[in-house]
């Protein structure tokens, strides 16, 4: 890709979010372009964003049935499998998993508890319940 095809979909519908490409100038030199967007990204990620809501709505309901606990919930929220979220609160991916189930979840102590409320930025409070 050169400069001038970089693409200037113009008006993002993401607010003021630049997408950067690095292009080779009429040197040979990189250099980098900022884009205001093209519709394929735009499309690509709504299409994802969609499905993690359509997942979460069947989470919200395993969790409200007993199946899942709150911190399943949170963990897809922000696009996180086990062994990322276990890295994150320095546990191993099969804990994480047990907490994943109310039983596992209900036995965690205060600390845990807030680790794991720290890495999603809200309270434990919060952690404990679903919106």
């Amino acid at each position: 890709m050169e400069k001038k095809d970089v693409p200037q979909d113009g008006g993002s519908k993401y607010g003021d979010l630049k997408y950067r490409y690095y292009v080779p100038d009429e040197n040979g030199d990189i250099e980098c372009v900022n884009s205001s967007g093209w519709e394929v990204i735009y499309t690509a990620s709504d299409n994802f964003w969609e499905s993690v809501n359509e997942d979460l709505a069947g989470i919200i309901a395993r969790v409200k049935k007993g199946e899942l606990s709150p911190l399943a919930y949170y963990m897809n929220k922000h696009t996180m499998d086990a062994k990322t979220l276990g890295r994150y609160v320095g546990l191993s991916k099969w804990r994480v998993k047990r907490h994943l189930k109310p039983r596992g979840f209900n036995s965690l102590d205060d600390e845990a508890l807030k680790r794991y409320a720290s890495v999603f930025n809200i309270t434990v409070e919060q952690l404990k319940e679903i919106p």
